[in-house]
């Protein structure tokens, strides 16, 4: 029996969407769906990053706020940024201000400023599983935190000068971005385009 269950409009879905109207959204148009483009997926491993030890709706009610205080989440830009920057950002409460996070944040798109378009789609793509080879998940506990992908996808990015991208927050982005699909095997959307 699926730990799927019926939202407002009676769809099933994953349970931990329905706890608030935000997750239901997010979960609904955006929570494993492809996202390609080395500017979204930076935005994405940014704000996985910026979770990590938080509840994901923490993020998610402040994104519009990550978007602001860094650019659009656009690398070239982000790059340029100095350590004024980094002090503005630290007293912006628009955003989770957390010194480490910012400064790996803003070191991050150092690095991918020197990679090649394409190169961080390309990269973090590669590391997609085959989708036949796991079954649908029909409960919260199949559903892992850390796969064997998800270490090495963590380490290949870490080998070249990602930080703040453990196996956790790297399977976390696996998810998000569509990598894997972790919607239950009965939720409404997980076959949706």
């Amino acid at each position: 029996m699926s730990d799927a269950l019926a939202g407002p409009d009676g769809a099933l879905r994953c349970p931990w969407a329905l706890s608030t109207e935000d997750y239901v959204a997010y979960h609904d148009e955006e929570w494993g769906r492809a996202v390609h483009g080395d500017d979204a997926l930076y935005e994405r491993l940014c704000l996985e990053a910026f979770q990590s030890g938080l509840s994901w709706i923490t993020i998610l009610r402040r994104r519009s706020g990550f978007r602001a205080a860094f650019a659009d989440f656009e690398i070239a830009k982000v790059a340029t940024f100095t350590e004024a920057d980094e002090e503005r950002l630290l007293a912006d409460p628009g955003i989770i201000r957390n010194g480490a996070k910012i400064r790996a944040t803003v070191a991050n798109a150092r690095v991918l400023a020197d990679w090649s378009p394409g190169e961080l789609d390309e990269l973090i793509w590669s590391f997609a599983p085959d989708p036949a080879a796991r079954p649908a998940p029909t409960k919260l506990s199949d559903v892992p935190a850390v796969t064997d992908g998800s270490t090495a996808l963590s380490k290949a990015l870490k080998k070249r000068g990602i930080r703040f991208v453990g196996p956790t927050t790297a399977y976390a982005l696996m998810q998000a971005c569509g990598l894997v699909n972790d919607h239950l095997v009965d939720c409404a959307v997980r076959d949706a385009p």
